[in-house]
């Protein structure tokens, strides 16, 4: 059974609660390195340390006064740290905090989503074992090919996500980056030692350089990322939604009990979960797309890039850790049929192995060409007019003088077909050390 999603941890990250948190351990973490060098008073400091929190409606209520989201939360801090809050802020400019803040924020998130991820490699690599050997007809063009086995259609689907792992992980790196180097990054009130100490403190690297922001080339590689990954969901969902069709069938999405696919037509079974991630692939990459807007700014910055982000920060990184969350429930639970696609696959009446019959012509002197001409004229007739491909084909003399009946026997043999698929497992999961 899929289980349902929830998911108060990344919702936690996205909090007006967790956004004030960070905005006081990157205050802070300035502040101790500030203290360190007798620039605040170690008494000061310590105020400031044990009393520094806010109640994140007073710093709405002042916001609405004077609409400035970092003065606000200033002012709120003020009121509970006292005299000593004329210490916090040195140097710094909003973004110092604000960057800073959204930095540990993606980095966080990002933890939960290569958690999901990792959920996902798990079921599909297992899955993959579970079905090396089932056979299946391959598809090109949605029209029948040749061999292959569903198991490497779930093997090629780990691939990719593994990938997909390796982009986030160098995407959450990238985008884990502060900075404290004032209004247009010059460092013209703080030096950058108190910003590097700062960020280690924070878990975070430092900005190499930075205008008043950390530049928004970072965020967009985060999100692109994001919307890649997306996009590979999306291709294994559309692959499992037409093996769902019902002139396929050959898998199925988990459909439980008391579970009702239409308002009208009480047969249907949807593979409505597979659709959804469709759906959500296309706003991920609506995501990509407004972050790389946000690259081009006003010199050392306009606040364009704000709202927008406000908006896809939380936004996507939910929507791609629930995306890897149903995926992997969904592969989980999927019901696979072997024998339909057994079926699917003798359906095409020998076709599949035109090709082996190709090559087996050409590695006995005839040209490509002629090889082509007399294969498919044996093929197209199959297809128009029925029968098997190999019993027209045995019946040509200009082929059967050419190749011995052992010989044509073994162009129709799926062991020699898939004979390599045990390989290809053993490459991929090998090389990934799994």
């Amino acid at each position: 059974m899929i289980p349902r999603y929830t998911r108060p941890e990344m919702a936690e990250i996205w909090t007006d609660e967790n956004r004030y948190a960070l905005w006081t351990r990157v205050e802070i973490a300035v502040c101790r390195a500030l203290a360190a060098r007798g620039e605040i008073p170690r008494e000061a400091f310590e105020t400031i340390e044990s009393r520094a929190r806010v109640d994140a409606a007073r710093v709405l209520e002042i916001e609405a006064v004077v609409h400035h989201d970092v003065n606000a939360y200033l002012d709120a801090l003020a009121e509970e740290v006292g005299p000593a809050s004329r210490y916090v802020h040195l140097g710094l400019t909003s973004s110092d905090v604000l960057d800073t803040a959204l930095a540990m924020q993606l980095r966080d998130a990002s933890g939960l989503i290569l958690a999901e991820l990792d959920r996902v490699l798990d079921v599909l690599r297992r899955r993959a074992l579970e079905h090396r050997d089932t056979v299946c007809v391959g598809r090109t063009h949605g029209i029948f090919a040749e061999p292959t086995t569903f198991g490497l259609k779930l093997l090629y689907a780990w691939d990719e996500m593994s990938r997909n792992r390796e982009r986030l992980t160098r995407a959450r790196d990238a985008v884990a980056v502060g900075k404290a180097s004032g209004a247009v990054g010059t460092f013209a009130h703080l030096s950058p030692d108190i910003e590097e100490e700062a960020m280690a403190e924070l878990g975070l690297a430092a900005a190499r350089v930075s205008t008043q922001i950390v530049p928004r080339d970072r965020h967009a590689e985060f999100f692109s990322a994001m919307a890649q990954t997306a996009s590979s969901i999306e291709r294994l969902a559309i692959e499992m939604r037409h093996l769902a069709r019902s002139e396929v069938g050959e898998v199925q999405e988990y459909f439980g009990a008391g579970q009702k696919g239409s308002s009208a037509m009480p047969h249907k079974r949807n593979p409505w979960r597979f659709e959804t991630l469709t759906g959500l692939a296309r706003v991920m990459r609506g995501y990509a797309q407004s972050a790389m807007e946000n690259q081009g700014l006003w010199h050392e910055r306009d606040i364009s890039n704000s709202s927008v982000e406000r908006v896809i920060c939380p936004d996507a990184c939910a929507v791609l850790h629930f995306m890897l969350h149903r995926l992997a429930g969904l592969v989980e639970g999927l019901e696979v049929f072997p024998e339909r696609m057994r079926q699917n696959l003798d359906s095409s009446r020998g076709l599949v192995f035109s090709g082996s019959v190709l090559l087996a012509l050409a590695r006995h002197g005839l040209t490509r060409q002629q090889a082509y001409t007399l294969v498919q004229r044996h093929a197209l007739a199959t297809w128009d007019e029925g029968g098997h491909l190999y019993d027209r084909i045995s019946a040509d003399e200009e082929i059967t003088k050419v190749l011995s009946a052992d010989e044509l026997t073994s162009c129709f043999d799926l062991g020699r077909q898939l004979g390599n698929v045990g390989r290809i497992f053993e490459r991929v999961l090998v090389e990934e050390g799994s």
